[in-house]
């Protein structure tokens, strides 16, 4: 079940909302778990730019449940300005109040909106991901965003192993990738949750590796 579980979420405006340019961004890079540091880096990903960030429309998710919606929107946004309400892509999604069930309904609504049907969807089933998940997911990271296309993740973040500001339990969630770091091998996040304050946020890519099985995300 991919949901955050009725979690409250701070809301930066009156209307709940932030469009990117108030979003808070952070470019110090998380810290992540030693046993996440001592992971091999993935694949290097040839023909591509070094670094590349996306233009996004950031809002905090409106429910509790609506990390799913929250995260397709803010994917959508670095392709188009005419973007659906929250409410609008839960119907779409089928969200309900336990959450999103499965990533690949966020597929499937990324391309009946965008159109053109780049997504695709990826499963992590092995947690630790294997050495070739893990260089398909960079990969699939660096060529989207290299491409203008942001990335849908869906994520279980263990007590141990948290993006910051995240609360000290097992967290089910969706968060959009929009941002990555070839030199040091950084991903940038655009979190609707707004745990603690962070919204957009830099983690190793190691640790978003991690966090995605036994999920899966839509590139």
């Amino acid at each position: 079940m991919a949901r955050m579980g009725k979690l409250l979420v701070a809301a930066a405006t009156v209307a709940g909302l932030v469009m990117a340019p108030a979003a808070y961004a952070s470019d110090v890079v998380a810290p992540a778990p030693d046993w996440v540091r001592a992971m091999p880096a993935p694949a290097r990903v040839e023909g591509v730019r070094p670094m590349a960030e996306l233009n996004i429309q950031y809002q905090v998710q409106e429910t509790g449940y609506w990390c799913g919606p929250a995260a397709t929107r803010i994917a959508m946004s670095a392709r188009t300005s005419n973007l659906p309400s929250q409410g609008a892509l839960a119907a779409q999604l089928g969200t309900t109040e336990n959450g999103t069930d499965h990533i690949s309904q966020i597929t499937t609504v990324l391309n009946q909106n965008l159109g053109g049907g780049w997504y695709e969807t990826k499963e992590m089933p092995n947690d630790p991901p294997t050495q070739a998940q893990r260089d398909l997911l960079w990969r699939d990271i660096v060529l989207d965003v290299d491409k203008g296309y942001a990335i849908v993740a869906n994520i279980v973040a263990p007590a141990n192993n948290h993006p910051p500001g995240y609360p000290n339990y097992t967290v089910y969630h969706y968060f959009t990738i929009i941002g990555y770091n070839a030199e040091n091998s950084t991903v940038k996040i655009a979190d609707s949750a707004n745990f603690g304050g962070n919204q957009i946020y830099w983690l190793t890519f190691n640790q978003l590796a991690t966090l995605i099985p036994p999920k899966g995300y839509a590139a």
